[in-house]
């Protein structure tokens, strides 16, 4: 990365990607100019540089960074000094960049954090602190960095609840492409990462840049291409008419805008994932492969079945039982009772004990469904304290699946959730919580008066998760948000993991985990297995398939397992103790993804840090105009190496069978091939049918 440093200008980007290589100090002077733009005749028409804060007073006419005033004064922001100071961190690799801009006559301290990871991932952040006597509201802060004239085309994602990461491209043209979310997280539709780069390019090939904010409540990703020839990645926080309001010496830092490149999307993606590993709180225990009750009995909590399921659970090798939604006061149904966060006497006279000491002396730990920040009108919380709800002057607003918000801004509201949920953690030795957020926040204002709560609402939710798990050393939790809602970097700070999606189906899976994986690896990723008919698509699939998907994660089940017959179980068994066989490389590998000329086919992998160690899976997701199909590389190889190919069975080769690899020349002691031929030409693909997969596992000799 190289930056230019002014003393009256915020830090602009020349350069971020491949490395440069050593540049002396004699040379920096002839290196500088060539990256900057040809100045013309005024500011205005061209900028040498932008600052990663754009502003109107220096020249910038696009999309300001900076947008505030104090009641209509002060909004046009200008320094009159600024400060830089560069850190290199040894024990992390990383170099850093501080600077501190002064607006004096605007009354503004403006400061930037820019920092280069060991990675080589970006870290970029502002904040703004009030220097006046009067107060100053903000209404926007938006970092942005450039990108190069080659990034001509766009990659973002779309989609809607039970069907997220959609990709879609389009190209880098004038003017401003902004995805938005306003809900009061990321949503099902989130861009999630916004991504500029050559035309057409994919995971193994062509240049490519990207961002991700890593924030979970209103936001905005924005690509920016101005007439003098800058083209910006950006994004921060939305904020509601009002929401900051910065007193006397008040400060407000916008999330972290985080950026990666790469010669591909695999690479790109590994910065991200070589991130989240490094963090000192990441998961690296085994992660348990868990069953879930949700789909196995609903609402329906009846205790001889529960146990009857845990005990198939447990026969299986699951190592994790997590009890969902209904096992609270009043909730039959999704009409009732959130809030009321006590276990139902009715439904368990006992309490949960039965239920958890037998889950216990199974040798499981135990899970429990929530979903802290939501509530039912019908609910004695509701009854006794209508004051806590996020509203308006208008009131709560619309329900959405029967809910409305409880305002965590609400600081009684906030200890009565730390209380119950921590009092139910210690009582159950709950391990697991399954962190639901079913409804979108409109209307979320602070009672009496309505102002707006969003951001207030995604911190205090951000504390609490803290809390409960500094009050709990053991304690994991999963960002569920109905499924694909809320699984940003900013959430997973706070939790262990993410639920991909509310839909399970193994075809979109493939879609679903590919894409979400862009920024999380593996391991932080929900991925289960479902019943033979998806509740959601009604898609019909065999266990070798659904498994073979649900492994490409943490490993999970979700699946009436008291309906089972018993060969079907002993096939489950051996997928969990499949999973177990590879999760250490799956959860630690490079994840790699093959462009492959067939798309009906998907071909992704994970190959150890080593390069001696590598499970593919490939994958027939539609029928395909040529048949049969042609090579399939093995990407991410180490081309000096000589490797052998087999088919993986898992266990009794239930997928991998004569029928299906027999004829490709790589089953029984398999082929021994050099590296560069598997990466460069490939192997010969199987027949497969449609939703069939076969998994391919390489070690070097």
């Amino acid at each position: 990365m190289l930056v230019r440093l002014d003393g009256d200008r915020l830090p602009g980007v020349l350069h971020w990607g491949p490395d440069l290589g050593e540049v002396d100090a004699d040379h920096l002077d002839e290196l500088v100019p060539a990256l900057m733009r040809p100045y013309l005749d005024s500011a205005v028409v061209t900028q040498e540089t932008v600052a990663v804060l754009p502003q109107h007073s220096s020249g910038w006419i696009g999309r300001p960074g900076l947008l505030g005033s104090r009641a209509g004064r002060a909004w046009s922001v200008a320094f009159d000094r600024v400060d830089h100071e560069v850190e290199e961190v040894e024990e992390s690799g990383s170099v850093s960049l501080h600077s501190v801009g002064e607006d004096v006559s605007g009354e503004l301290r403006v400061s930037i954090e820019l920092e280069l990871t060991a990675d080589g991932l970006v870290r970029l952040r502002a904040g703004v602190r009030n220097l006046g006597h009067e107060v100053y509201q903000l209404d926007r802060l938006e970092p942005a960095i450039p990108v190069p004239d080659e990034a001509a085309e766009l990659l973002d994602m779309a989609g809607r609840h039970n069907h997220e990461r959609a990709p879609q491209r389009r190209a880098f043209d004038i003017g401003h492409w902004t995805r938005e979310s306003w809900g009061g997280r990321p949503g099902h539709d989130s861009a999630s990462t916004l991504c500029a780069g050559r035309p057409e390019f994919g995971f193994r090939s062509g240049r490519v840049w990207g961002v991700h904010l890593a924030h979970s409540g209103n936001q905005v990703l924005g690509a920016e291409r101005s007439f003098t020839g800058w083209r910006l990645l950006r994004g921060g926080e939305l904020l509601l008419p009002g929401e900051v309001r910065l007193a006397p010496m008040e400060a407000y830092w916008s999330p972290w805008l985080l950026a990666s490149w790469g010669e591909g999307l695999d690479e790109l993606s590994a910065r991200f994932h070589r991130y989240l590993r490094r963090r000192p709180h990441h998961p690296r225990s085994p992660r348990p492969a868990l069953l879930n009750t949700w789909e196995a009995v609903y609402f329906d909590h009846d205790h001889a079945k529960l146990l009857v399921l845990a005990e198939q659970a447990a026969s299986v090798g699951i190592e994790r039982f997590v009890l969902d939604d209904g096992w609270f006061r009043h909730r039959r149904d999704d009409k009732a009772g959130l809030g009321d966060w006590y276990v139902d006497e009715e439904v368990w006279p006992e309490g949960l004990h039965p239920l958890v000491d037998r889950v216990h002396e199974l040798g499981m730990d135990f899970g429990l469904w929530f979903e802290p920040e939501m509530v039912n009108l019908d609910s004695d919380l509701a009854r006794a304290h209508p004051d806590w709800l996020l509203q308006t002057e208008h009131g709560p607003g619309l329900a959405s699946r029967f809910q409305h918000v409880l305002d965590l801004g609400h600081p009684e509201a906030y200890a009565y959730l730390l209380e119950r949920l921590s009092a139910l953690v210690g009582e159950y030795r709950i391990a697991f919580i399954k962190w639901d957020h079913n409804r979108p926040l409109v209307d979320a204002g602070h009672f009496p008066d309505g102002r707006p709560g969003v951001h207030a609402q995604t911190q205090a939710a951000y504390r609490l998760m803290d809390e409960l798990r500094s009050r709990h050393a053991q304690l994991e939790i999963e960002s569920c948000s109905a499924g694909g809602g809320r699984l940003d970097l900013g959430v997973i700070e706070h939790a262990d993991r993410v639920w991909v999606s509310d839909c399970i189906d193994a075809h979109e899976r493939h879609r679903m985990v590919r894409w979400t994986g862009l920024t999380l690896p593996p391991e932080l990723m929900g991925t289960h297995v479902g019943g033979g008919v998806d509740h959601t698509t009604k898609r019909s699939h065999g266990l070798d398939f659904r498994a073979g998907t649900a492994i490409w994660g943490h490993f999970g089940v979700e699946w009436d397992l008291t309906q089972v017959s018993d060969e079907e179980l002993k096939e489950l068994a051996v997928w969990v103790s499949f999973y177990k066989e590879v999760r250490h490389l799956l959860h630690t590998g490079d994840v790699v993804r093959a462009d492959l000329a067939n798309p009906a086919l998907q071909l992704d992998g994970v190959v150890s840090a080593d390069r001696s160690d590598a499970l593919y899976r490939l994958s027939a997701l539609d029928h395909s105009v040529s048949w049969p199909a042609d090579r399939v590389p093995l990407p991410g190889l180490d081309p000096e190496r000589t490797y052998v190919v087999t088919a993986q069975p898992p266990g009794d080769g239930a997928v991998n069978g004569p029928e299906v690899v027999g004829h490709v020349g790589w089953t029984g002691t398999g082929l021994r091939l050099p590296g560069r031929l598997l990466s460069e030409v490939g192997i010969r693909a199987p027949l497969l049918d449609v939703d069939h997969l076969v998994l391919i596992r390489v070690h070097a000799i």
